[in-house]
């Protein structure tokens, strides 16, 4: 019995990845064409293909990753260049305490860590989208597409970006808003709630950043505040019954 057990816990492991690999697709492609952009963008502080690269293959990041440049570029200290890119990426940890409540309470060390280190806003919304509870190998599925997507994108980014013309270069960032309107439009359309809370967030952000007193506050720190509020506001309204809750 625990034989057959454990081969259908690989057989369900296996059918999760692959699922993974076919959501992580248009993922992959998406992030291919935007990190060109930050390939070019890297090249031009002095980094080279090899550096930046490397950066993306760390950091998983688009904004972290141009606020790090940025302040490089400007030339300060490491110790500034930390802290900004933590306050930037301040939101991932929201989404991986998000993502630990849809994982099963008994998923293991080793597969938290791993879920932890590759999550972006388009997997992070493709992960959410996911019925019932999350199978890690999921998301792994998703990040053997779109981990080479971001690092090889950035790496021929450096290397060629600079014999693009600039209004191609630049267009490829539209790919990624893109690829995150079709991670968010299909669960919208299935529940109101969600879509009033993706309409509520985008009126929102626009006011932090046009408002006296709140533009001024960093993109991490606004992202982090928006998503507890209006989350927190979301799940009192409209809370989310655990699987085998039947009130």
């Amino acid at each position: 019995m625990d034989e057959m057990t454990e081969q259908q816990r690989k057989t369900g492991s296996r059918s999760w990845y692959l699922r993974g690999l076919k959501d992580g697709v248009p993922i992959g492609l998406g992030y291919f064409a935007v990190a060109f952009t930050m390939g070019i963008t890297a090249k031009n502080i002095g980094m080279t293909p090899l550096q930046a690269a490397v950066m993306s293959a760390a950091m998983h990041a688009s904004a972290g990753q141009f606020a790090a440049m940025t302040v490089m570029a400007s030339g300060a200290g490491y110790l500034e260049m930390i802290v900004t890119t933590v306050i930037v990426n301040l939101r991932y940890l929201l989404m991986a305490c998000s993502l630990s409540q849809k994982i099963d309470s008994k998923t293991k060390m080793r597969h938290r860590l791993l879920m932890s280190y590759y999550i972006t806003d388009e997997i992070f919304g493709a992960a959410c989208g996911v019925q019932g509870r999350l199978n890690p190998f999921y998301q792994y599925g998703m990040a053997t597409v779109a981990g080479p997507g971001w690092t090889v994108g950035t790496f021929l980014g450096a290397v060629f970006g600079s014999i693009l013309p600039m209004r191609l270069a630049n267009a490829m960032n539209v790919a990624l808003y893109g690829m995150f309107l079709a991670v968010i439009i299909p669960p919208a359309r299935k529940d109101k709630m969600i879509a009033s809370v993706v309409v509520i967030s985008m009126a929102a952000s626009y006011l932090f950043s046009v408002l006296p007193g709140l533009r001024v506050i960093s993109s991490g720190f606004r992202i982090m505040i928006l998503t507890i509020l209006i989350a927190g506001i979301a799940a009192v309204i409209k809370p989310v019954a655990e699987e085998g809750d039947s009130h």
